[in-house]
């Protein structure tokens, strides 16, 4: 019989008021990749946090090559040739590729670091994935494609043989998503095995082996990639069926709720006109870098307008800081939830009551009543799955937080609601229940705009698109009369004598 890389079986873990793991198992060959599947909140997090040595387990086994191991801490899974490249990249931006790559492992000559020798072997490593990148070169000054090609060099480093990748695509476009996979096939040539997590079902056909799928911290299934369908990954992912990943909505499209006119900002944004209407979903497209992110932190006040005009309702608004854009019911979902979204410190009760102070609040004072009460009907409106409202974020998953960061606004009036990337690192049942979210509110006549990097998303849900490339908008297509090859042509035009000037 062959021998496994990894062998996990009975794995359980718990933590104060919820038992994380129930007894999972997985397993993983040399040369293969394995997909861990499962909604958020499923345990995968758990389970590889596990493995990479995060965590200790409460009870179960772990085989390496056969061995049975204890990995105490992050250095002894090391030891034992597992690294893991986390969705969140953990590279020192003003460190050079060579010195993140040998990072505390540095060479030195009479007690000075010797960057020669680093940077030859950094060098030999990327030679070895064909990876057109210069050792001294600053981290920070790479794409997020080629920073996560740094991470592979540092477990390649530490020869592992293991690699565990969560969400590596979610923030890659797709010519850098096809590069990542030529990486990860020659990987498997070299006989390393993956663990691959990713909520991007559609592109697991490409490189995956076996997948495993997990749901509400148990083991459900293994099976081989080729005799299964999508649809049945689905169903064991949720425990039932969805019929409808894109569950649209038709509303009659009434009068023009929100209006930008000749919009610019120092982050790039130029000269960008729309407008909104009742009744509708608007959907920002564009790759990497076209500017939708600066646009909407531009219309939120979180960065500088250099000019243009906003009007909601027809009244034209001052918008300079993000104060203003709430008491003009403006809002927005950030795209990186933890950095602008969330204080993950802070419980789920205290984050919803944070942009809602003059809810909870009597004669100056907090009210923890009114504070439970409004946090317990966003809960359960939004089916959050937590221990409890006093649970604090930073121990719930993905998804979960970003229902928190969509539920903190919902008990306000709303008169336009911004969602950028809403749906990055989340999986199947938690998009759809963001899609019906932003389906309510349409109805409800709030004006839902959001930026999507996802193109049948974007066809699926939006009733028009609006396309950026280079900070400019460059097409507004009906949806029902568009595709993603006509999106993708305005999102390349680039103005070749602008970009000589600059």
């Amino acid at each position: 019989m062959e021998q496994y890389l990894v062998e996990l079986s009975g794995i359980t873990k718990s933590f104060p008021g919820v038992k994380a793991l129930k007894g999972v198992n997985l397993t993983l060959k040399s040369g293969e990749v394995v997909a861990l599947l499962g909604e958020n909140g499923a345990g995968k997090s758990t389970l590889m946090k596990i493995l990479s040595g995060v965590y200790t387990k409460d009870e179960g086994s772990i085989q390496i090559k056969g061995q049975e191991v204890t990995i105490a801490g992050p250095k002894e899974a090391e030891q034992h040739g597992i690294a893991i490249i986390h969705q969140e990249l953990n590279l020192c931006k003003h460190l050079t590729v060579a010195e993140n790559i040998f990072l505390t492992r540095e060479e030195t000559k009479f007690g000075v670091l010797n960057d020669r020798v680093i940077n030859k072997k950094a060098k030999e490593l990327l030679d070895t994935l064909n990876l057109d990148l210069e050792p001294t070169t600053k981290v920070g000054e790479l794409s997020i494609s080629k920073q996560q090609m740094v991470e592979i060099c540092k477990a390649l480093s530490v020869n592992a043989d293991i690699i565990i990748m969560d969400e590596p695509t979610s923030a890659l476009t797709e010519k850098e998503i096809e590069d990542l996979f030529v990486i990860i096939r020659r990987l498997k040539e070299q006989g390393k095995g993956i663990i691959y997590i990713s909520h991007r079902l559609e592109e697991l056909k490409h490189i995956v082996d076996r997948v495993t799928i997990l749901r509400d911290g148990e083991y459900i299934t293994t099976m081989d990639f080729a005799d299964t369908t999508l649809q049945q990954i689905i169903g064991h992912m949720v425990g039932r069926e969805i019929k409808d990943k894109f569950p649209r909505v038709e509303c009659p499209v009434g009068d023009v709720v929100f209006e930008v006119k000749n919009l610019s900002a120092p982050s790039g944004v130029k000269d960008v006109s729309f407008e909104a209407r009742k009744g509708e979903i608007i959907a920002f497209a564009g790759l990497m870098g076209a500017g939708r992110t600066e646009l909407v932190r531009a219309l939120f006040g979180a960065d500088k307008k250099t000019s243009g005009h906003v009007f909601i309702k027809g009244k034209e608004v001052q918008i300079k800081s993000p104060r203003d854009a709430i008491a003009a019911g403006l809002y927005c979902v950030p795209e990186d939830r933890k950095k602008d979204g969330l204080c993950i410190k802070m419980t789920v009760a205290e984050n919803i009551a944070l942009p809602n102070m003059d809810l909870v609040t009597k004669r100056g004072v907090t009210s923890k009543g009114e504070e439970k009460a409004l946090a317990e009907r966003i809960r359960e409106s939004l089916k959050i799955k937590t221990p409890s409202i006093h649970q604090q974020v930073k121990n719930l998953s993905g998804g979960n937080q970003q229902k928190i960061v969509v539920g903190k606004w919902l008990a306000k009036d709303a008169n336009v609601i911004i969602f950028d990337e809403p749906t990055r690192g989340i999986d199947v049942a938690a998009k759809v229940e963001i899609y019906n979210i932003m389906n309510e509110l349409k109805q409800a006549g709030i004006c839902v705009i959001y930026v999507s990097s996802e193109l049948p998303e974007v066809l699926g849900l939006s009733d028009r698109v609006l396309v950026m490339c280079n900070g400019r908008l460059k097409a507004s297509l009906e949806t029902k009369n568009t595709s993603q090859e006509e999106i993708l042509h305005y999102a390349t035009q680039y103005d070749v004598m602008e970009e000589v000037k600059q």
